[in-house]
């Protein structure tokens, strides 16, 4: 068999390496990050072909948009899920960049907020519209009916990921 021929044979991605027999926890599992996943990989190559920005600092931006009195750089490693020290380079480079601003805390000055300068803004701004058209282009064959249908199921999802992790359930790994 050739190296084209042993590609093409290969699954593309991890949902269809599955088989009919596996268990349907697993292929729904797969089915979920394999649509996460291609969605994430034409967003991140869309913003850095037409905005030469990344999906982080564009996260990053969406974060603090929603946001008008700022958040701190521990509420932002929360709502993006990611590490401290990841969004404090982040937020470096976008604050040398002039796109947002850090002021000490009020309350703590060990803290500091963090928010949007006007530049930072107008920057977003652009971007939102393009975006929110690839997120519906790339939904176009749901209606708005099914795309309600499977917020409600991945709702009910999320809740019962959440109840039923092992974290939550000590003495069940020992």
């Amino acid at each position: 068999m050739s190296d084209a021929q042993r590609t093409a044979a290969e699954p593309s991605d991890r949902e269809t390496a599955t088989h009919r027999g596996d268990k349907l926890e697993l292929r729904l599992w797969l089915r979920l990050l394999t649509c996460s996943s291609l969605i994430e990989r034409e967003i991140r190559n869309a913003l850095r072909q037409n905005f030469d920005t990344t999906l982080p600092r564009f996260d990053l931006l969406a974060q603090l948009d929603r946001a008008p009195d700022g958040l701190t750089m521990g509420e932002l490693s929360g709502r993006m899920m990611v590490s401290a020290g990841n969004i404090t380079g982040l937020t470096d480079r976008l604050v040398e960049e002039g796109l947002v601003k850090r002021t000490p805390s009020e309350h703590d000055r060990r803290s500091s907020r963090v928010r949007l300068t006007p530049e930072g803004k107008r920057a977003f701004d652009a971007i939102t519209p393009i975006h929110e058209h690839w997120l519906e282009s790339m939904m176009g064959d749901l209606s708005r009916e099914e795309m309600r249908a499977l917020m409600t199921l991945l709702a009910k999802l999320k809740n019962s990921a959440r109840s039923h992790a092992p974290d939550n359930n000590p003495g069940e790994n020992e």
